[in-house]
């Protein structure tokens, strides 16, 4: 079983401290929530995680498969197993999904296997369409530069769709539900849940609880003001669906806004 462990993790960006002292663990086979306001650090986390430069870990690990990965490049956590669904997917002109995808492919099976060749293009093929087939995607998007004049739940679906090839033992979903409608929404989550199992663990990073009632978690956080507050089961997102934050920064006697 593959685990995410954090520890103690103190995260800054241009001096500016937003981690501060994080701890969470995430296995395989589970589906992990964090929850909270704006500017608390929930993406800090994520990107964190796969190794952004521009945000400096300051104190703490985070380990993944029994290593501390803080030393690894983005393409090295990737092709290891971990896997980062952006809340803005960046897009690459030139560069074709269905090329995008293969190349990426074949990297993560040779890390596994280096005597792997790599998969032949009709088994690429025939699992590329099942894939796309699953997210309800058109085929001709295999085609498309990758997020090149794509629409917001297009560009989503191919977040989970690369997810989906790539079988990741963990899985961040930042913010995946950041501007989709709720028919985006359901198909981009449905294909998240279909894909979850025993052997993928998933952290879904949301504002909101709308998104958790198509991925039904296990375990949900509260993050605020740099950690993780509160840890509970489902009922911890529907508590904060009626209630809002504010008896959260009571709580951590924090000022509530006018």
């Amino acid at each position: 079983m593959s685990e995410l462990i954090i520890k103690d993790l103190h995260v800054s960006i241009e001096g500016k401290e937003i981690l501060k002292g994080l701890n969470l663990a995430v296995k395989t086979g589970e589906v992990h929530a964090i929850m909270g306001p704006n500017g608390t650090g929930k993406s800090t986390l994520a990107y964190t995680l796969m190794g952004h430069p521009s945000y400096e870990v300051t104190q703490g690990e985070i380990w993944f498969k029994g290593e501390n990965i803080l030393t690894k490049s983005p393409d090295e956590r990737s092709r290891q197993g971990l896997f980062l669904a952006f809340q803005y997917p960046v897009s690459i002109p030139g560069v074709t999904v269905a090329n995008f995808l293969r190349t990426a492919l074949n990297s993560r099976r040779r890390a596994l296997n280096p005597a792997d060749k790599g998969i032949s293009i009709p088994e690429f093929r025939k699992m590329l369409l099942e894939k796309m087939d699953l997210l309800k995607m058109d085929s001709k998007v295999a085609g498309r530069y990758l997020n090149d004049g794509f629409s917001g739940g297009e560009k989503k679906r191919a977040e989970i769709l690369q997810m989906a090839m790539l079988k990741p033992e963990i899985a961040v979903l930042d913010e995946t539900d950041s501007g989709l409608d709720i028919d985006a929404l359901r198909i981009v989550s449905e294909g998240v849940t279909a894909l979850t199992g025993p052997d993928m663990g998933v952290l879904v990073i949301t504002h909101y609880q709308r998104l958790l009632n198509y991925i039904k978690p296990q375990y949900v956080h509260i993050m605020y003001n740099g950690i993780i507050v509160e840890s509970g089961g489902p009922t911890l997102a529907v508590k904060l669906e009626e209630q809002g934050y504010d008896w959260v920064r009571e709580k951590y006697q924090e000022p509530i806004p006018a």
